[in-house]
């Protein structure tokens, strides 16, 4: 990516919550430059920087959970345990909540068929999961080793993918949703496999969620 393209994918992140993540938001992110254009970016420009069709729109996507990401470490405290860490982040996702399902359908849709005729693809999600547990583990300090490193992460990754698809719905009860699925998990004993079966039956509920959005038939 060219610093020119760079800088205005940062520049139309805070567009997003008016424009959504869509080629307009990157088009109007040149009025933002220190030094202004007098126009929005044409849409032969947008191409050139960002890719064709939904390829920019998948490109903003993967800038604004990037950015979502680096602020969970730079706002986090010392003192922030794992429920405090993924609430934070689930707050991130507030001032976009209406656009999410489409930006999640993006993700989930390759770029390389039209969309009607695509199958939906997990694989994206879920590696925006596992990186949000990732970093959450990092912030708290997760002192789990070896073979139970990969499974408190797994959990971690699956209790916040459904926490983020009650968020989706139920914005206001979603905290304590996510404190209830951290509960159980302890209590559990975060078993491999039932974190696996919980992992399906999420993917099973989001698939529903970015197929409602419009985007995917």
């Amino acid at each position: 990516m060219t610093a020119t393209s760079a800088k205005l994918l940062k520049l139309a992140l805070p567009l997003v919550k008016a424009h959504g993540f869509t080629r307009e938001a990157l088009s109007l992110s040149a009025l933002s430059l220190p030094t202004p254009l007098a126009n929005p970016l044409p849409d032969a420009s947008v191409t050139a920087l960002f890719g064709p069709g939904n390829d920019a729109c998948r490109t903003l996507v993967h800038a604004w959970l990037d950015d979502s990401r680096r602020r969970m470490k730079e706002e986090a405290t010392e003192k922030m345990g794992m429920g405090d860490v993924l609430k934070a982040r689930l707050k991130s996702n507030e001032p976009v909540l209406e656009h999410l399902p489409e930006a999640f359908a993006l993700l989930a849709s390759s770029p390389l068929l039209p969309l009607p005729l695509l199958p939906v693809d997990p694989a994206p999600i879920i590696k925006h999961a596992a990186q949000v547990s990732n970093q959450a583990c990092w912030i708290a300090r997760s002192d789990a080793q070896e073979s139970s490193w990969y499974t408190r992460r797994a959990t971690i990754s699956a209790i916040y993918l459904a926490a983020e698809l009650h968020q989706l719905t139920s914005p206001k009860t979603a905290p304590a949703f996510l404190d209830s699925l951290l509960e159980n998990a302890e209590h559990a004993g975060k078993a491999l496999d039932e974190t696996a079966l919980f992992a399906s039956y999420v993917w099973k509920s989001w698939r529903g969620i970015v197929r409602s959005s419009g985007v995917l038939v």
